[in-house]
């Protein structure tokens, strides 16, 4: 017959709890070491540590140079000149009438095409037969006095026939004739891709003092024979118009036509902890419209130009279809720091000890004599007062934990 297990009080077992939740406040943990001779948990524990170490060293330190204090955004200044002229049916263009605006800053636009709509005046004329609702076959079709936001002019209350064929749109009061009337196409970029582009930029990084420019510092007239090579002419920031175009990887012809928006990346990449002159910029170019969306894809703008015939104000409409050119200045600057150098160096040798932790999880969870290691590696100790003989305690190797 089985011996009855003593039963503790109620008040006993609780305060037996009580002492065992308040003795983790003030008990003492400390790693206990032990080897365990298994040739297969060795190399997986070996190789861990050197990954980790591998990564920290290379990546961490020697890709990201986490070791440096760094900084990003340079404060920057851009200024831009065109040169060069090109021709159209019966006009030589220049410089100031095809680039836009002329102030010379980071965004502007070269004309390449041009639809003009030539004399026009304040008076009467047919709606454009693209404005929704403009065509009418009576007067009744026709609202007087209608304003649409997305057409030509206020209507007046009669129904005419339209510039050419046979079709009738609503009266308009406003700019006459409108631009679908009387337009005329010329195209600008027969030359333009000789174009030429002064890109002049100045880099600051506050945190470092350290300043730097994108233009030689000679005095031989070097900018004035020079154009950019990326090997021998680095620091001569003069692009031709078609060069930017290819490298962009676009046709120039398609979108002189069409229009578009191409970016000049400008990126200053710099390792201060290396002399002032490796610290060089990198241009890339790219479209930034996209173009394989016909509704948002070319660019094109209106502007016109007016003047006086007879007294009477006159003005050219010009919608014109050009290239924009979008200068935009990245980069990144880093100088040696003790404080990110002592910080990685901490998370690195703190990073190893997951090889230990590894392993033992796969000791206690995977391996065949799991209780040993177990039995082995945690062990109580308790404080006995000096009044008490101190039970001394052999550890023992039960069934060998050598042969783990």
């Amino acid at each position: 017959m089985a011996a009855a297990q003593p039963k503790y009080p109620a008040g006993a077992t609780a305060r037996r709890l009580a002492r065992g939740c308040w003795s983790a406040l003030w008990d003492y943990e400390t790693p206990k070491v032990i080897v365990v001779r298994n040739r297969r948990l060795g190399v997986l524990y070996r190789a861990v540590q050197l990954l980790i170490l591998l990564y920290f060293v290379w990546y961490v330190f020697i890709v990201q140079k986490s070791y440096q204090e760094s900084e990003t955004g340079p404060e920057s200044s851009i200024i831009t000149k065109v040169k060069g002229i090109t021709t159209s049916e019966h006009k030589v263009w220049d410089v100031e009438e095809y680039v836009k605006p002329p102030e010379g800053g980071s965004v502007f636009s070269i004309i390449t095409r041009v639809e003009a709509t030539h004399s026009q005046t304040q008076g009467t004329c047919p709606e454009s037969i693209r404005v929704h609702n403009a065509t009418c076959l009576s007067d009744a079709d026709c609202v007087a006095g209608e304003l649409n936001m997305l057409g030509n002019g206020l209507r007046t209350g009669r129904c005419v026939p339209y510039y050419q064929g046979p079709s009738k749109t609503c009266e308009v009061f406003g700019w006459c004739p409108v631009e679908d009337g009387a337009s005329v196409s010329q195209f600008l970029g027969t030359m333009a891709p000789n174009f030429t582009i002064l890109i002049k930029n100045s880099i600051h990084y506050p945190k470092f003092h350290f300043s730097k420019g994108n233009i030689a510092d000679r005095t031989d007239g070097y900018l004035k024979r020079c154009t950019f090579h990326e090997a021998s002419d680095l620091y001569c920031p003069i692009f031709k118009l078609g060069f930017i175009v290819e490298k962009a990887g676009e046709s120039f012809t398609e979108l002189a036509h069409k229009g578009g928006v191409i970016g000049v990346i400008i990126n200053w990449d710099c390792d201060l902890d290396l002399p002032a002159s490796e610290c060089n910029p990198k241009y890339s170019f790219r479209r930034l419209d996209p173009k394989h969306v016909p509704a948002s894809s070319g660019y094109n703008f209106r502007f016109a130009k007016y003047y006086k015939i007879n007294g009477t104000t006159t003005r050219t409409l010009i919608k014109a279809y050009g290239i924009r050119i979008d200068v935009i200045v990245h980069g990144q600057a880093g100088k040696f720091s003790l404080i990110p150098t002592i910080i990685n160096l901490a998370t690195a040798l703190t990073s190893v000890g997951v090889g230990s932790f590894l392993c033992d999880w796969i000791l206690l969870t995977f391996m065949n004599k799991n209780k040993v290691y177990s039995h082995k590696k945690f062990d109580k100790m308790v404080d006995t007062p000096a009044s008490e003989p101190a039970q001394a305690s052999t550890p023992t190797d039960p069934k060998g934990l050598a042969q783990l």
